[in-house]
């Protein structure tokens, strides 16, 4: 596949992003950290605060990185801008104005994997990325999107029937999409993606066959 960028100016982008925007890395690492324990210490509001933080989260993705930074090597950012975009409308609407989504910590196969993917795009990935070659600030940290859609999924791992299968739709593409860059650009951290997509399609599947059991 041919792309419109090389190598260098795909990182490079990385490096102007997060020179740019510091330090709200690790404001948007805080809040990260906010839904996790909204998660783990469940309240009557926890769903509101864990899908406002993933509606701000996406919408970051859509206008700060796509648009004002990834836009400037790549027109398909303006694509991804508006999928982002829909992801962040998607976990507003679900799970702030209709409170369709909670999240509760309940021992099984769900939380271990919530808990491996949580941890992987909080930590592991961007170690990860200084071992591969590409130290801070050429590279991409959380809040940009693929490590921010591992965490995504990893907090739906933690959703609560009954729950719409619409806020799986945007971070499920973005691993296809995203995957794709372990390839083609050496970026090896991405390749938790692929992990992450197992993950949502098997969370996909399992609340399709909730709904349908619900049905007389």
């Amino acid at each position: 596949m041919a792309l419109p960028f090389t190598v260098e100016q795909f990182y490079g982008v990385f490096r102007d992003y997060n020179a740019a925007v510091w330090p709200a890395q690790w404001f948007l690492v805080a809040l990260a950290l906010v839904a996790v324990g909204a998660v783990l210490r469940p309240q009557p509001w926890s769903g509101v605060v864990v899908s406002s933080i993933l509606g701000v989260l996406w919408a970051w993705i859509a206008l700060i990185y796509h648009l004002a930074f990834f836009a400037r090597i790549s027109p398909a950012a303006y694509g991804f801008a508006a999928g982002s975009a829909v992801g962040a409308v998607v976990f507003i609407w679900q799970g702030v104005i209709r409170r369709r989504l909670s999240f509760r910590w309940v021992p099984g196969l769900n939380a271990m994997a919530g808990v491996a993917l949580i941890a992987f795009a909080l930590v592991v990935y961007p170690v990860w990325s200084a071992y591969a070659g590409h130290p801070y600030p050429a590279t991409p940290t959380f809040g940009l999107p693929c490590p921010t859609t591992i965490f995504t999924i990893g907090l739906l791992c933690f959703a609560v029937p009954p729950m719409p299968r619409s806020p799986l739709i945007v971070p499920l593409l973005w691993c296809l999409v995203g995957a794709q860059a372990a390839f083609l650009l050496g970026v090896q951290p991405d390749l938790g993606l692929i992990a992450a997509a197992v993950v949502g399609v098997g969370i996909f599947a399992a609340v399709g066959q909730y709904h349908r059991g619900l049905k007389p």
